[in-house]
C-alpha cells in the first residue's frame, strides 16, 4: 500500500471518529467548554484556563451550567482532533500535486478538499463565536460528513480506480437510483442534524405513535426557520413544543421515505448479479440505523445510543458513496 493510500485511508477513518466525537461533545451539552475559540479562555489546554473556568463555574451557579472543566476538555479534544485532521488533508493535497503522474489522477479532489475543511474550520469557530445557533451547528455537521464523503470518494479512488461491477449500459437505471439514495441520505442528515441541534429528540417519547398520535399537535411557522437563536423563535420568543414537534416528526417522515428509496435501490442491486453484495451492505447498514433511531425514542436518548445514531447516519452516506463509485463504471476516473 502506498503512503498516499494509507494517508488517506487513516484521514477518512480519522473523519468518521470525529463525527462522532463531536455528536458527544453536542450531547453532553459541551459545545460551549470553551467559550471562545481556538483555545480556551485564550489559553491552549483547558488546565491552563483552570481560574478562568472556576469563575465561570461561579458565576453560573455550579457545573450544571455550559461551562465546566469535563466539558472544557472535551470540547477543547474536539478540536485538537479537527486541527490535526486538518493537517492530514493538507498532506494529501500536497501529496496528490506531487503525485498526480504517479497516481494518474487529477489532484481536484483533494484540492476541493482543502478548501472544504478550511471551511469547516471557519464553521468551528462560528459555532462557539455565535452560541451554538441551530443552522451554523448543522451547517457544521454538513460540512463534516462533506468531508467525509470526499474523503471517502478519494479513498475508493486509489483502491480501485478502474473497476466496475458490470457492463455501464446494464448499469443506467441503477445510477440514477443510486444518486437519488444519496439524495434522499444527504436530505435526511440534515434532517438529522436539524433535531439534534434544536434538542427535539426527546419531545416524542412514544413509537411508532407520537405524544399518543400518529399525527401530532405541530406548528412549522418557526420550526424551520434558520435563522433563529438555539430554542427560539425569530422574534425571540421561545421555541414551543408543538414546533420542536414538527422537527422530530419531519424527521420521522423522512425516515419512512428513505427507507422506501433504499429499499428499492436494495432490490434494485439485489436483482444485478455484479451489485448484490452491494443489496446486502445497503440493507444491513440502513437496518441497523432504523433500530438505532427507534431506540432512541423508546429508550429516550442514552448518550451512548444518540452518538452510534450519528455514526450511523455517516456510515449510511459512506455507503450511498460506495454504491454510487462501483455503479458509475469507469468515469468516476475523470474526477
Amino acid at each position: 500500500m502506498s503512503s498516499y493510500k494509507r494517508l488517506v485511508a487513516f484521514t477518512t477513518v480519522l473523519t468518521f471518529l470525529l463525527i462522532m466525537l463531536g455528536a458527544f461533545v453536542r450531547l453532553t451539552d459541551a459545545g460551549l467548554g470553551c467559550p471562545d475559540w481556538p483555545g480556551c479562555y485564550g489559553k491552549l489546554t483547558p488546565t491552563h484556563a483552570a481560574e478562568e473556568i472556576a469563575q465561570a463555574v461561579e458565576i453560573q451557579g455550579g457545573t450544571h451550567g455550559p461551562v465546566s472543566m469535563p466539558k472544557a476538555w472535551k470540547e477543547m479534544a474536539h478540536r485538537y482532533v479537527a486541527t490535526f485532521l486538518g493537517f492530514l488533508i493538507i498532506g494529501i493535497m500536497v501529496m496528490a500535486w506531487k503525485k498526480r503522474a504517479e497516481l494518474k489522477q487529477s489532484p481536484a479532489l483533494a484540492t476541493w478538499l482543502f478548501f472544504a475543511v478550511c471551511l469547516q474550520g471557519a464553521f468551528g469557530a462560528w459555532t462557539v463565536t455565535m452560541l451554538l445557533k441551530p443552522a451554523i451547528v448543522t451547517g457544521h455537521l454538513i460540512g463534516g460528513m462533506t468531508i467525509l464523503g470526499m474523503l471517502t470518494w478519494l479513498w475508493l479512488r486509489q483502491t480501485s480506480p478502474a473497476r466496475t461491477v458490470a457492463p455501464p449500459r446494464d448499469l443506467s437505471g441503477l445510477r440514477v437510483l443510486a444518486r437519488v439514495g444519496f439524495v434522499a441520505v444527504a436530505a435526511q442528515i440534515i434532517l438529522g442534524g436539524w433535531v439534534s441541534t434544536n434538542y427535539a429528540a426527546v419531545v416524542c417519547t412514544d413509537f411508532p405513535t407520537c405524544q399518543g398520535s400518529f399525527w401530532p399537535h405541530m406548528e412549522f411557522k418557526d420550526a424551520f426557520h434558520i435563522v433563529r437563536h438555539l430554542g427560539e423563535t425569530p422574534e425571540g420568543e421561545i421555541l414551543n413544543v408543538a414546533s420542536l414537534t414538527a422537527i422530530h416528526f419531519i424527521h420521522r417522515i423522512g425516515a419512512l421515505v428513505v427507507t422506501g428509496i433504499l429499499g428499492f435501490l436494495a432490490f434494485a442491486l439485489w436483482r444485478n448479479p455484479g451489485t448484490k453484495p452491494l443489496a446486502i451492505k445497503l440493507v444491513a447498514v440502513l437496518a441497523l440505523q432504523i433500530a438505532m433511531g427507534i431506540g432512541n425514542v423508546v429508550f429516550q436518548l442514552p448518550l451512548w445510543l444518540a452518538v452510534a445514531h450519528n455514526g450511523g447516519a455517516a456510515l449510511l452516506l459512506v455507503t450511498l458513496i460506495l454504491v454510487n463509485y462501483r455503479v458509475a463504471g469507469n468515469r468516476h476516473r475523470i474526477s
